[in-house]
Order: structure tokens, then sequence, then C-alpha cells
């Protein structure tokens, strides 16, 4: 969708190999490289990119709510942040874990929220108990982050 929308310099990281030969083998990404978030800094310097996603592996035993300031390390001043995570019963400690962090990086002003949406039907459940409403979906939430600018320094 990001292509479709004229989004052309897409550059992405995954811990699994066999994802990164599934995204290479699209045809959409400059740049794939091998990074485990939350074990090892990502490969890109400070303030390198425009805007950062990380879209399905926000969760429990997957990327660690801890990684989430790195994401912004590397997000220009100005540059947007779009994270989503599910909110599943079994989710739920974790995504009260990241919405600690997210608040406490708006406390420290190193950005502000733009945009927290809940999405009913995120993706489908695994098991009846997960879903919602007796759908068999689960829900998701979308959270939107600015990257303050960099304070003027003082001469």
């Amino acid at each position: 969708q990001l292509h479709l929308r004229g989004f052309r310099c897409l550059h992405g990281v995954d811990g699994s190999a066999g994802m990164l030969e599934r995204a290479r083998s699209t045809g959409l990404y400059r740049q794939l490289q091998r990074c485990v978030l939350g074990q090892e800094p990502l490969p890109a310097p400070a303030g390198h990119y425009d805007a950062v996603t990380v879209v399905g592996a926000l969760g429990e035993g997957q990327v660690p709510s801890t990684a989430v300031p790195e994401l912004l390390r590397v997000t220009k001043p100005g540059g947007f942040l779009c994270l989503t995570t599910r909110s599943n019963t079994s989710n739920l400690p974790y995504k009260a874990e990241l919405e600690a962090v997210l608040q406490g990086l708006e406390q420290q002003g190193a950005w502000q929220k733009v945009l927290t949406q809940e999405v009913k039907c995120w993706e489908k459940a695994t098991s009846e108990e997960e879903s919602t409403e007796g759908t068999s979906y689960i829900s998701g939430v979308i959270y939107v982050y600015q990257k303050c600018p960099v304070p003027p320094t003082e001469e």
C-alpha cells in the first residue's frame, strides 16, 4: 500500500532470514537487513528516516517495548513513527507496558502523539477466547507519533 501511494525508498529489517527473503521477492525494498530489534541496534545512523513503521511485531515474545527508543533514534526530527500492537486478552500486559514507554517518551518531549486508533477487526483470532465480541477477529491499535524537532542550542 505504501508503494502504491508513491513511497519508493523503502528499507526493511527482520530477525528472520526467511521473512527477509519473502520481502525481497516482492521487489518493493531498496534495502533489507537482518536485525533483531531489542537485541541489537538498527543498522542506520541517527536521524536517518523520514518515517519508521512497525506493524505486526510489537507483542509478547516478539519485539520488546524497550526497542521503541531505538526506533525513535533512527527517525529524523519532525519524522513520523507508526506502531501497532494487538489488543487481544493475552497481549494486554504487553500493550500496557508499550503504552507506558510511549507515554514516557512523550512526557520527556521526545515526540508528540498524532493519533491513536483502535481497530476492532485487526487480524484473525487463533482461538475463540481471543476473538472480539464473537467475531473471528482480534482487535488492535495504531499509534502515530511525530518526533520533536531538535531544540535550538544556546550560544
